[in-house]
């Protein structure tokens, strides 16, 4: 499996990559002819244009991982979804939960405006980071001296924002790992505050500053719980790429016992858009690079074998990069300041 994650890495990440710059240079002369006379017909265009790189990803997802998301919920809010500016609430189990959520967006109609509140760095990540910046993600420093301001006025600039969108925000403020929940519980037993089991402390003051700037304009919250199959590790980026799905026993379990009560299993599907844009992304690209060897006659000398053989080099080290920046383990918490401690009666567990 690990062979086939290697060898998968070229191909999709030379698609991923050519028709990400693609998309960014579109991005950036949208951003600069409209964006000055017109915000709303630029988040409109913008909105197309994202959605065309995210459904690469949600391709690897689908149709390459051949991962399957279930969704359990009251129909009133499945048909609400994507149709109301939300505030996304989740946990941060695994590596990938930020693509489950543009997997969700894809299924309400909302991915092309599904935006996150994330760390700075983020940003200038090549194809992602620039994509997220011209779709308006919030990014921040993980300083609340410095983000306070930054994050106010990221979310004010949504209020006029002309189709749904959903701002995901993880108020864990890093991914979850054992280690990280070991200092969590230390920190709140210190503190005084419920010792988690299953999540890390949240962040509050994020979730209050987003709540009192976002609540005139988001009607909406939606508090989603990823699960993970029990006794199996979170799913990863490598795994998708190694084509190994995994069975939510979990989930499972819980459809089988009803142990949701009064929200049921709503079927999402598997729909096919995101195979069609990177077959049409396959073929432009195919046709491309036909008529520029033709053209260059690069494969006819050692010196343009090398220049090619070079440039897959980079593509994978780039490939490697943004798996490294996806995995926990390279997430660091955010520092947290000590308070007083509690009695101890009142040390509640969280689920």
């Amino acid at each position: 499996m690990a062979l086939l994650a290697a060898v998968a890495i070229v191909p999709i990440g030379l698609l991923f990559l050519l028709s990400g710059l693609v998309i960014n240079l579109l991005q950036a002369i949208c951003y600069l002819s409209f964006r000055p006379f017109s915000k709303r017909l630029h988040r409109r265009i913008n909105r197309v244009l994202a959605e065309l790189l995210w459904l690469e990803v949600v391709w690897l997802f689908d149709w390459w991982g051949g991962f399957k998301v279930q969704v359990y919920t009251d129909y009133v809010t499945l048909q609400a979804m994507g149709k109301e500016h939300a505030l996304v609430m989740s946990n941060h189990r695994s590596d990938v939960d930020w693509l489950v959520g543009w997997v969700l967006a894809q299924r309400s109609g909302c991915l092309g405006s599904a935006l996150a509140v994330m760390k700075k760095s983020s940003k200038f990540l090549p194809v992602f980071g620039w994509s997220m910046f011209f779709s308006e993600y919030v990014f921040l420093e993980r300083s609340w001296a410095k983000d306070q301001a930054t994050l106010k006025a990221g979310l004010q600039m949504l209020e006029d924002f002309p189709q749904p969108f959903w701002l995901a925000l993880f108020v864990e403020g890093t991914r979850f790992t054992q280690e990280k929940l070991l200092a969590a519980q230390q920190y709140a037993m210190t503190a005084g505050l419920p010792v988690p089991r299953n999540t890390l402390v949240p962040r509050t003051k994020g979730f209050v500053s987003t709540i009192n700037t976002i609540r005139s304009f988001v009607p909406a919250i939606y508090d989603v719980t990823v699960a993970v199959p029990r006794g199996q590790p979170a799913p990863t980026m490598l795994n998708i790429l190694a084509r190994k799905p995994s069975v939510d026993l979990l989930l499972d379990a819980h459809a089988a016992e009803n142990t949701f009560g009064e929200k049921n299993l709503q079927m999402i599907g598997r729909p096919k858009k995101s195979l069609l844009v990177v077959l049409m992304w396959a073929c432009i690209l195919v046709i491309g690079a036909f008529f520029f060897f033709t053209w260059t006659a690069l494969l006819s000398t050692w010196k343009g074998i090398s220049c090619i053989v070079a440039i897959l080099l980079l593509i994978t080290l780039v490939m490697h990069v943004f798996i490294l920046f996806t995995q926990s383990d390279r997430s660091n918490p955010a520092t947290v300041q000590p308070v007083k401690p509690q009695n101890e009666a009142h040390r509640p567990l969280l689920c």
